[in-house]
């Protein structure tokens, strides 16, 4: 038996697109969303050469989302480069109301959730956490910034020019009014987009209490949905 396909959108929808071209640089591309579905879409107009297992941030007025590249080809003039992207697991669709307003008879298409096999200890939270990251060996500088999501074990850091993976760091946090220091280590490298970090210096007490801050703080702002990201 078949499956039924996901419903899918013709839009033209504005979008920004951000990342790490095959040249090494980061870039900024303003492109057009096509043929979009609450999983993935096909972006147009990119003038920023990709390719397949890129991840590049997408966005939709004030709504981002990290997508892996799946496809590329070059259509020409009038629609410069073209790619293919699916969301990445447990990222919010940033054209969910696009999707929603199209929908009528049909029931809506079924998320895909996290199965069994996700072995997170805490699930992460789109909070804006505040965060200072140092270089121990003191190479590099000081960096003030707020994650994209968050949980008791690590985080995701949007960042033009993210740090190599295995890269260690220094971070401090707030526990309440607490100053909490952990070393931590780049787990994941997104080129123009961010990095994926672990907290490796939190014991089991510390991680369940950031734990609980973090998913107060995103009940308060009703931003409790998960969120993917490295550790």
């Amino acid at each position: 038996m078949s499956e039924k396909p996901e419903p899918r959108l013709h839009v033209e929808l504005p979008i920004r697109v951000f990342g790490m071209g095959t040249d090494g640089r980061p870039f900024l591309n303003h492109a057009q969303a096509r043929n979009i579905s609450h999983h993935g879409a096909k972006l147009s107009g990119l003038e920023t050469q990709l390719k397949p297992g890129d991840v590049i941030a997408v966005q939709v007025g004030d709504h981002r989302a990290r997508c892996k590249v799946i496809w590329v080809v070059d259509a020409g003039q009038a629609h410069k480069i073209e790619v293919g992207v699916n969301l990445i697991e447990g990222q919010p669709c940033p054209w969910e109301k696009e999707m929603q307003q199209s929908e009528q008879v049909t029931e809506p298409a079924p998320r895909i959730t996290p199965s069994g096999e996700n072995k997170r200890k805490f699930p992460r939270h789109r909070v804006p956490f505040p965060l200072e990251m140092r270089d121990p060996d003191g190479v590099g500088s000081h960096m003030r910034t707020k994650s994209a999501d968050i949980s008791g074990r690590g985080c995701y850091v949007e960042t033009m020019l993210p740090l190599p993976v295995g890269k260690v760091l220094s971070v401090t946090l707030w526990l309440d009014a607490q100053r909490v220091n952990t070393s931590a280590i780049v787990r994941s490298c997104d080129g123009g987009v961010g990095m994926g970090i672990e907290f490796t210096g939190l014991d089991d007490e510390t991680q369940e209490r950031l734990q609980q801050q973090i998913e107060s703080m995103a009940a308060e702002s009703g931003t409790s949905e998960n969120a993917q990201g490295a550790g």
